[in-house]
């Protein structure tokens, strides 16, 4: 082959790179939405929705979300990362530790939006919360920094609760270590007893009331996680049915039945997730986008069930609350 030839066929090879880079992307931008909650949580994927439209992104015009609700089966998330990395989406949006790093592990490439209860520097997902520094940032929602709020709480609303059972998922290690150290700190400087009851199944939950009901539990405390959160309705009931007082996490919870919760406004984490996922999308770099600390918080309590096992609650309690659900 000639000379001139041989740079004229590379010239034209060269040129015809960027049409096979534009053939590998998918004709509309997608955006892999992960949550640990369950598909019934449908209010999370509107607050995201509205969160999206905030810079102009919306679902449907020119752009396609992929819903990925997991129900707390995190083992589903290699699999699953690796699928959207292969398909080079053009974010990947994940409310929750096991989904954050499990994304982070997956790629160093594709823009990741996370909404996180730990601290994200510490978890390895940014090197700092100013100038996170590589393809990652997002929400640090401070869930596991209100435990000893929601513990101390339950602790004017149920005085005489000595013994309290905590409840988390095994499968959500991040978060488990966190509520279960968080927990014990607060525990010791009230003067009550702790002991921790792990699930990750429906029978394992009833399997934790059985234990919590042969050791004379008062009180149920439910760590934030996607898969209890998805139990709600299971463990409100079955708590109700044996007294047991029940504090957990977030609205959802109060309001399938639990006595109170005190944490993040979880709609508002989902909304801003999709305003920084549609930042991105709008050609913001994740290395240059600081972590955003919620700073909105809600504190519930379930008037209804109080009456249901008894209690009374003080008014000046009563007073302190966000909203009183009867």
């Amino acid at each position: 082959m000639k000379r001139r030839e041989f740079i004229t066929l590379l010239g034209g090879t060269a040129a015809a790179w960027p049409v096979a880079a534009r053939a590998q992307q998918p004709a509309v931008p997608v955006v892999g939405f992960v949550s640990g909650r369950s598909p019934d949580d449908s209010r999370y994927g509107a607050a995201f929705r509205k969160g999206l439209s905030t810079s102009g992104a919306i679902e449907g015009q020119g752009l396609t979300v992929e819903y990925h609700w997991l129900d707390g089966q995190y083992d589903q998330l290699p699999a699953l990362m690796a699928d959207l990395v292969r398909r080079r989406v053009a974010v990947i949006a994940g409310v929750g530790a096991p989904i954050a790093l499990a994304a982070k592990a997956a790629t160093a490439s594709v823009p990741i939006v996370f909404a996180v209860a730990d601290d994200p520097v510490r978890l390895g997902l940014v090197a700092s919360l100013a100038r996170p520094g590589a393809n990652a940032t997002g929400i640090n929602f401070l869930t596991q920094e209100v435990v000893a709020k929601r513990l101390s709480l339950s602790h004017e609303l149920l005085p005489r609760a000595t013994r309290i059972a905590v409840l988390v998922n095994p499968t959500n290690a991040t978060n488990t270590d966190s509520t279960l150290r968080d927990a014990s700190e607060t525990a010791r400087a009230l003067g009550i007893q702790i002991h921790a009851l792990k699930a990750s199944t429906v029978g394992e939950v009833d399997a934790a009331f059985a234990t919590m009901v042969r050791n004379q539990a008062d009180a149920l405390f439910v760590g934030a996680d996607g898969f209890l959160a998805s139990r709600r309705v299971q463990i409100a009931i079955t708590a109700a049915r044996h007294g047991i007082p029940t504090v957990a996490a977030g609205r959802d919870e109060v309001e399938a039945g639990a006595l109170i919760s005190y944490g993040t406004d979880t709609e508002d984490v989902y909304r801003q997730v999709g305003d920084y996922a549609s930042r991105v999308l709008k050609g913001a770099k994740p290395a240059e986008m600081p972590v955003q600390q919620t700073s909105k918080f809600e504190f519930l309590i379930n008037l209804t069930t109080a009456r249901v096992i008894g209690l009374d609650p003080p008014t000046a309690l009563l007073a302190r609350a966000d909203e009183v659900i009867e």
